[in-house]
């Protein structure tokens, strides 16, 4: 069976690499296997849900390359979800609530002081008629419990392996809020068991929702057998703190303005967790080709933005001319060449790097002149054009026999000179991209 898989952000903020790590082993996944990815925007949530941030979404995977096959709104599907209370009321399995929240935590409070576990009693299931109709007379609205089965729980994690959930360990969960919306997991099931979801590929907070979601899919005349779970460990800090408190900081949109290539993030992103070599990798294709979710393991993997950077510029480093000229051209680089490329790629952190070396080569750089005598003995002995790969070498031969320099005393005063930078790319491939009148004017200390 080709497998089908979702992604289900929700609408009230940018996506961060914690989401964008879940999204890509989803569609890994499927590309793989042949499968189906569905993007499901979870906007019930009406007060901080926004279309702006779901457009934001979707420019924000389309920019990595996550593509979807299918596409969903919940705000679409709510008369679904009323549908799915009808059936599941008739049978007996959603039941009202009257407890406010403060009544709720108390009663938490009061399980934990006896050493119970902090679930809910279903005292609701013991009210009379009479004693609902009092409360809500008194204005109370009620919230909707799914009454879970006193049986235990057990699947096959694709990640965890065996994991099985006792009976008494979980709360009947919220289906309906007392104002009438749907609460996530309610949707969420019925969305999976609606759209043909197979595997549902999630962190590993989301373990102790798996219990309920599975009943919940059976009582909506589902078969556990059609439905796969894997539980990925959640990310890490560099230090091996839990990434919650940073996630604004680590944006696909702070990320991408950073100069972060999409290809460097995936690299990482689909590698972390797995005991595979993290290496960068040109294109989605090839992460496919490696992919396998036995790979994941149960250590919590470390993200870590140096790393990230390095890999960064190695990515660069390998990416061909091809693949950038356009984007070359868009930062103003305009009749750039693949000479030019191959010269400066290796020294980029960064793509607009390359703009430097640019004005390097076809703008103005203030000269540094270290040793002006030297630099002018030099100047006069700049060999004539035409200039190709061998002209540097031929040039500072001549120059360390005139003077007899050679090492740092006599490439330093002339890389100082001709790009006004400590270092760089290699001067042979940037000496014939320059030209012999630009050198010689920089050589005699002129901006050019």
């Amino acid at each position: 069976m080709r497998p089908a898989v979702r992604i289900a952000p929700s609408p009230t903020g940018r996506l961060h690499v914690g989401n964008v790590r879940t999204a890509l082993v989803n569609w890994l996944f499927a590309r793989k296997h042949g499968g189906t990815f569905l993007l499901r925007i979870d906007d019930t949530d009406e007060e901080r849900s926004t279309r702006a941030y779901e457009e934001k979404i979707e420019e924000d995977l389309t920019w990595l390359g996550l593509t979807w096959d299918r596409f969903t709104r919940q705000s679409d599907r709510l008369a679904r979800y009323h549908d799915a209370v009808q059936r599941l009321t008739a049978a007996g399995r959603i039941y009202p609530c009257y407890e406010t929240p403060q009544e709720l935590e108390l009663m938490r409070k009061t399980r934990l002081a006896r050493r119970l576990p902090p679930v809910y009693d279903r005292s609701a299931l013991r009210l009379s008629e009479a004693e609902r109709r009092r409360l809500e007379g008194e204005g109370r609205l009620p919230h909707f419990r799914f009454r879970l089965l006193d049986e235990p729980v057990e699947w096959q994690d694709l990640v965890r392996g065996t994991v099985r959930i006792e009976p008494g360990h979980l709360s009947d969960p919220v289906m309906i809020r007392a104002d009438g919306r749907p609460l996530y997991t309610l949707s969420s099931v019925v969305d999976d068991l609606e759209l043909g979801i197979s595997h549902i590929i999630r962190g590993e907070d989301h373990v102790a929702n798996t219990a309920p979601q599975i009943q919940l899919y059976e009582a909506l005349g589902g078969e556990q057998q059609n439905l796969h779970f894997a539980h990925l460990t959640l990310l890490t800090d560099a230090s091996g703190e839990g990434l919650s408190k940073r996630l604004g900081s680590l944006s696909i949109a702070e990320l991408r303005a950073s100069g972060i290539e999409p290809m460097a993030i995936n690299s990482l992103l689909a590698k972390l967790g797995t005991s595979d070599a993290i290496e960068p990798r040109l294109d989605l294709d090839a992460l496919i080709a490696e992919f396998d979710i036995a790979h994941f393991g149960r250590a919590a993997p470390k993200f870590d933005l140096a790393e990230l950077a390095r890999l960064n510029a190695r990515l660069l480093h390998e990416t061909p001319f091809e693949v950038v000229v356009g984007r070359l051209t868009a930062l103003g680089l305009h009749g750039v060449e693949r000479s030019f490329w191959e010269a400066v790629r290796g020294n980029l952190t960064r793509l607009d790097d390359a703009a430097l070396w640019w004005r390097v080569v076809r703008g103005q750089v203030a000269p540094l002149i270290e040793d002006a005598d030297f630099v002018r003995t030099a100047a006069a002995m700049l060999p004539p054009e035409p200039w190709d790969g061998g002209t540097w070498q031929q040039w500072v031969d001549a120059v360390k026999r005139k003077t007899g320099r050679s090492g740092k005393a006599l490439f330093h005063p002339l890389r100082l000179a001709l790009t006004g930078r400590e270092r760089g790319p290699e001067l042979a491939a940037l000496l014939p991209l320059m030209g012999r009148s630009r050198a010689e004017a920089r050589l005699a200390g002129d901006t050019a």
